[in-house]
């Protein structure tokens, strides 16, 4: 097609065989796309394409992914408010005829494929950032593992005993999402079978709340970006899928994954916070919450990150 058709806060570029996505950067503009930029989406990730009317004078041309095409709308998981949708484009209502006739082209590029669930990732995932605050810790990856790192003043004593938390790649199943915008907002990290990994739920078990689970970070009503962690949510799936058996079906052949930091990337660990946790601990032993065990070795953890 070779053509543009630009809506509020996105533009769509149309290819042969595929649509490229950018978002706009503004201060209306929803921060989700914000931190998106841009995506290239090929028309056999797709399975329909629909224009339906807006809000306000508008209509609004979408496109469907197919299950199981893209890992952001995977994590996603139909969350997602309608303004937060980065396959929604939304036009002016006098550019409806316009917006029908890329529908038509779109629709006619689709292929066979339709609604049928892809057997691997179509779309890349987006560029995740390097780590985001929740309520209770700090999450990082680096393309091979998932950190987390617990904030002493929101953690449950369920974390800080079990002590900050990295879950390689490759034992992992899969990755749980619930919106910072909804009551118990969480990311959570799933086992994979036969792995062994503290405090991570394996799959097919029933996991327990989220402020105890050291393979979840929680976000709290309101508190924990979407815009930082759906991505970040997105980046570990891909990963994971990227790192089970069937390597040669992943995007990009065998042992895709996001790219690793290097070692001079890694943050060095502020002297500060590592007394406060120890503070934080002391307060939890003083308690009755800490064995004397636990607490001297607990500490022991924390000065060897000096």
């Amino acid at each position: 097609m070779g053509d543009v058709l630009a809506g509020f806060h996105t533009v769509w570029e149309f290819d042969t065989d595929s649509v490229l996505i950018r978002f706009e950067r503004g201060i209306r503009t929803p921060k989700l796309f914000q931190v998106l930029g841009e995506r290239r989406i090929p028309y056999e990730a797709l399975a329909a394409v629909e224009l339906a009317p807006g809000k306000r004078g508008t209509v609004a041309l979408r496109a469907v992914p197919r299950p199981g095409a893209d890992p952001l709308m995977d994590a996603a998981d139909g969350q997602l408010k309608e303004g937060s949708d980065p396959y929604r484009l939304v036009l002016p209502a006098e550019r409806e005829v316009l917006a029908e006739y890329y529908a038509d082209e779109m629709r006619a590029a689709l292929g066979s494929s339709g609604a049928e669930p892809a057997d691997r990732y179509l779309v890349t995932a987006p560029a995740p950032p390097r780590g985001f605050k929740a309520y209770d810790g700090k999450a990082s990856f680096d393309g091979k593992s998932v950190a987390f790192r617990w904030f002493w003043t929101g953690a449950s004593s369920a974390k800080w005993k079990a002590g900050d938390q990295n879950f390689p790649v490759d034992e992992l199943a899969g990755v749980e999402w619930r919106s910072p915008e909804v009551f118990n907002g969480h990311l959570r990290l799933v086992l994979r079978d036969g792995a062994d990994a503290a405090g991570c739920t394996p799959r097919g078990e029933q996991p327990g709340a989220a402020d105890q689970d050291p393979a979840a970070v929680v976000f709290g009503l309101g508190y924990g970006l979407v815009h930082e962690s759906l991505p970040f949510a997105a980046a570990v799936l891909e990963a994971v899928r990227a790192a089970e058996p069937d390597e040669d079906a992943m995007p990009g052949g065998p042992g895709r994954t996001v790219a690793a930091l290097t070692g001079a990337d890694k943050a060095r660990p502020d002297p500060a916070d590592i007394a406060d946790r120890i503070r934080h601990l002391g307060a939890l032993h003083d308690a009755g919450l800490l064995t004397d065990d636990e607490f001297s070795a607990k500490k022991a953890e924390l000065l060897a990150e000096l």
